[in-house]
C-alpha cells in the first residue's frame, strides 16, 4: 500500500513539474510565434502543438531506454484521446462554445485522420513481413528504422503545407520580443518538462508492477493524463482569450506529432519496436472512434456546443472505466 501511494505521489509531484515546464514553454512559445509572424492555425498546429507535445515525446524516448516502449505507444494512444476529448470538452463546458472553420476541419482534422491511418498501417506492415512470435499465436511484428521513416516522411508534408500557408498569410511580425529571453524559456521549460515526465514514466512502471498488469495500460492513463497538461493548458487559455483557432489546431497538431513523429523517433532512437497486433488493434480502434466523433461534432455547424462537449467528456469517462476494468481484470479485450 505504502509503496503505491509513494507511486502515485510521484505521478502528482511528476505532473506539477510538467505543469510549470509547460507553462514556461507554452508562453515563450507564443511569443517566438509572434516575433516570426506566424499566423494563428500554424502557430497552433505547429509551434504550440509541437512545444506542447515534448513531454509524450520525452515519455516515449524514456519508456524506450528503459525497455518499456509499450508504455510509450500507451502514452501516446490516451494521450492522443485525452487530447481529442477532454481538452475541447473541458474548454467548451467552461466557456461559450467553440467556433470552428474550413482551414480546421477539412485541412488539420483530415491530416489528423490521415496520421492515425498512417501509424496503424506502419504496424501492420510491421507484422506483415516483420513477424515475430508466431509459434506462440501471438499476432506480433517488429517495427523496423525503415518503417518508421514512414509517418515521419508524412509529417515533414504536413510542416510544408503549413510553411506555406505561413508564407501566404502577410502577417506581420512583432519585433518588440526579446528573442533571447523566449527562446531561454523555451529552453528551461524543456528541460522541466523532461525531469516531470522522467517521473511519470517510473510511476506507470511501479504501478504496473504493483499490480501485475502490463504497464502499457498505466502509460495510457496516468501518463497520458499527466504529459497531456501542456495541451490542455495551451487549449484552454487560448478559448478563454477569444482565441479558438489556437485551441482546436494545437490539439490536432499535437496529436499529428505525437503519431508521426513522436513514437517513429523512439523507434529510431532504440532500434526497432516489438509490437503485439491484438494490443495495438483495440487502442487504435477506440482513438479512430473518438477521431470520427470529433470530426464530426466539429463539421457540425462549425461549431462545438456545450452538450457536445459533454459528450465529448463521456465518452472519455467510458475510456477510462474500460481501462479501468482491464487493469483488475473483469475484462480481456487487451490481452495480458
Amino acid at each position: 500500500m505504502f509503496t503505491v501511494l509513494g507511486l502515485l505521489a510521484l505521478a502528482v509531484v511528476g505532473t506539477g513539474i510538467v505543469w510549470i515546464g509547460s507553462r514556461w514553454l507554452e508562453d515563450a512559445a507564443a511569443k517566438l510565434a509572434g516575433a516570426y509572424g506566424i499566423p494563428s492555425v500554424v502557430h497552433g498546429a505547429i509551434i504550440a502543438a509541437v512545444g506542447s507535445s515534448t513531454p509524450e515525446l520525452m515519455s516515449v524516448l524514456l519508456s524506450a531506454t528503459r525497455g518499456e516502449f509499450e508504455l510509450g505507444v500507451g502514452a501516446i494512444v490516451g494521450s492522443a484521446v485525452f487530447n481529442l476529448l477532454v481538452i475541447p470538452g473541458i474548454a467548451v463546458v467552461i466557456g461559450s462554445g467553440i467556433e470552428t472553420n474550413r482551414d480546421l476541419v477539412y485541412k488539420e482534422a483530415l491530416f489528423y485522420m490521415l496520421a492515425v491511418a498512417t501509424l496503424l498501417l506502419t504496424f501492420s506492415l510491421a507484422v506483415i513481413y516483420y513477424p515475430i512470435d508466431v509459434a506462440n499465436g501471438r499476432i506480433s511484428g517488429e517495427v523496423t528504422r525503415a518503417l518508421a521513416l514512414v509517418p515521419i516522411v508524412l509529417y515533414v508534408l504536413y510542416v510544408f503545407t503549413q510553411y506555406l500557408d505561413a508564407s501566404e498569410s502577410g502577417t506581420v511580425p512583432d519585433e518588440g520580443i526579446d528573442l533571447a529571453r523566449s527562446w531561454g524559456r523555451f529552453l528551461v521549460g524543456l528541460v522541466l518538462i523532461v525531469v516531470g515526465v522522467e517521473g511519470l514514466v517510473r510511476a506507470a512502471v511501479g504501478l504496473g508492477d504493483a499490480f501485475g498488469t502490463p504497464s502499457f495500460l498505466w502509460g495510457m492513463t496516468i501518463v497520458a493524463a499527466g504529459s497531456s497538461l501542456p495541451d490542455a493548458f495551451v487549449s484552454i487559455t487560448a478559448s478563454q482569450s477569444g482565441r479558438p483557432t489556437v485551441s482546436i489546431a494545437n490539439v490536432l497538431g499535437s496529436n499529428t506529432f505525437d503519431l508521426l513523429v513522436a513514437i517513429p523517433v523512439g523507434i529510431l532512437v532504440a532500434g526497432s519496436l516489438s509490437i503485439r497486433f491484438d494490443h495495438v488493434v483495440p487502442m487504435m480502434a477506440f482513438l479512430v472512434v473518438a477521431t470520427v466523433i470529433f470530426f464530426t461534432i466539429s463539421r457540425t455547424k462549425m461549431f462545438l456546443s456545450r452538450r457536445e462537449g459533454w459528450l465529448l467528456l463521456v465518452l472519455y469517462g467510458g475510456f477510462v472505466a474500460w481501462l479501468i476494468t482491464e487493469s483488475v481484470g473483469l475484462t480481456r479485450v487487451l490481452p495480458t
